[in-house]
């Protein structure tokens, strides 16, 4: 075994009388433990929540909306327009939508919502919120009778409706009269109920065949949104250009990124405090062992003495307490990273943390612990407790022999 190394664990393994330096080793080695552990949880947590709700909104949301520039009457041209955006490179789905927020009635009560006008082929290939119907199916303008709707559990559960139950929907704008504005109001049946398990779009969000909701807001046949489906969610700001330019002058496009800057702005900042605040853990722990050092150096004086007079280097010396602390630091790291990944891994798989969905907008906390995140993780623990061992270490090669031999 390394000289070095051996007098090193010799030096932590204190004996009887010196239990004071094993309690303060082992208090270093939790907090080296606790910081990595708690650094790796925590930055799995942002993980989780950012690619979660990413994955839910790219599943409901287009990646390039195209609008018009000054709110109209509509894109009246929308299927020119559909034709053109299409033949873009990377696209792999248009869609042609009407947007607007609606009061729906049902024997529950009533709801602020915002209807979607939809073409179900269309919509289909461009969003993944239709294919996980639960009940029922999309509605069509085929058939005759009420006009079909499709709503999320959620909003179900809030209105008290089922399959085939029949719905009041209220567009608030409507028209104006002489009287003052008049509400549309129309009656819809509930054709299918899907979920999605994003609480925002179950919840607050209905579909209905674009014919039925230009309808209901007597706009004539027109759209005022048209969704973009890309191979690439990344290429969103290069689509956007492209789309902008076949558009025209009087549309504008909208990527994802730019629809959820705030959030993931908030996200990212989170991430960066997190690392930041928690980091200071390590520190507490490089703290315990510049303390652990220190007092080894103070009651193994004449130890070293003794070894520098039989012909131990400064150098050797210098690495003996450098080891310690490095030794202390691979057994903390070590444990809070398998302690880290292994929380991570069954709170995750098992769904141990549970939250509100409406406060929340997801059910229980997703847990990410990404490979890279762990070997930063470790190298900055191992690096802080190195630099703890250099204050200590230069104290121990200052002791000179000869005096501290003199008397004994």
């Amino acid at each position: 075994m390394n000289f070095e190394l051996f007098v090193a664990g010799r030096y932590l393994r204190a004996r009887r009388k010196e239990k004071v330096i094993s309690v303060i080793t082992v208090i270093s080695v939790a907090g080296v433990a606790a910081g990595v552990m708690a650094l790796i949880i925590s930055l799995a947590v942002n993980n989780g929540f950012t690619n979660t709700l990413q994955r839910n909104m790219l599943a409901a949301t287009a990646h390039v909306n195209v609008l018009e520039k000054e709110n109209g009457v509509g894109i009246a041209d929308w299927r020119t327009l559909l034709d053109r955006l299409g033949k873009m490179p990377h696209v792999v789905a248009v869609a042609p939508v009407l947007y607007d927020q609606v009061m729906i009635r049902g024997p529950r009560g009533q709801k602020l919502v915002e209807l979607k006008g939809i073409e179900a082929r269309a919509e289909l290939a461009a969003s993944d919120t239709l294919r996980h119907l639960k009940k029922g199916k999309i509605p069509d303008t085929n058939g005759g009778g009420l006009p079909g709707i499709v709503v999320g559990t959620k909003l179900a559960d809030d209105l008290g409706v089922f399959l085939n139950s029949v719905v009041i929907v209220i567009d608030p704008q409507g028209s104006i009269t002489p009287y003052g504005p008049q509400p549309h109001v129309q009656r819809f049946r509930i054709t299918g109920i899907f979920e999605t398990d994003f609480f925002d779009v179950d919840d607050t969000w209905a579909y209905s065949p674009i014919v039925s909701v230009q309808n209901l807001l007597s706009t004539g046949d027109v759209v005022n949104a048209i969704e973009i489906r890309l191979d690439n969610p990344d290429l969103a700001p290069q689509a956007k250009i492209q789309a902008e330019r076949v558009a025209g002058k009087e549309y504008s496009a909208l990527t994802w990124q730019e629809q959820n800057a705030q959030l993931f702005h908030a996200l990212k900042l989170e991430r960066a405090v997190t690392a930041i605040t928690i980091g200071l853990i390590e520190l507490v722990g490089a703290l315990n062992i510049l303390i652990t050092l220190t007092m080894i150096v103070l009651t193994k004086y004449k130890d070293i003495a003794v070894l520098m007079s039989m012909g131990a280097r400064r150098s050797q010396v210098r690495r003996i307490f450098i080891m310690q602390g490095v030794m202390i630091g691979v057994i903390g790291t070590s444990i809070g990273v398998v302690l880290g990944y292994s929380f991570c891994y069954f709170a995750d798989k098992y769904k141990l943390i549970r939250l509100d969905e409406s406060v929340y907008a997801l059910s229980y906390v997703p847990f990410d612990p990404r490979p890279w995140d762990g070997v930063w993780i470790a190298a900055a623990a191992l690096g802080i407790c190195l630099l703890a061992t250099i204050y200590p270490a230069r104290n121990a090669t200052r002791i000179t022999p000869v005096e501290v031999l003199r008397y004994e």
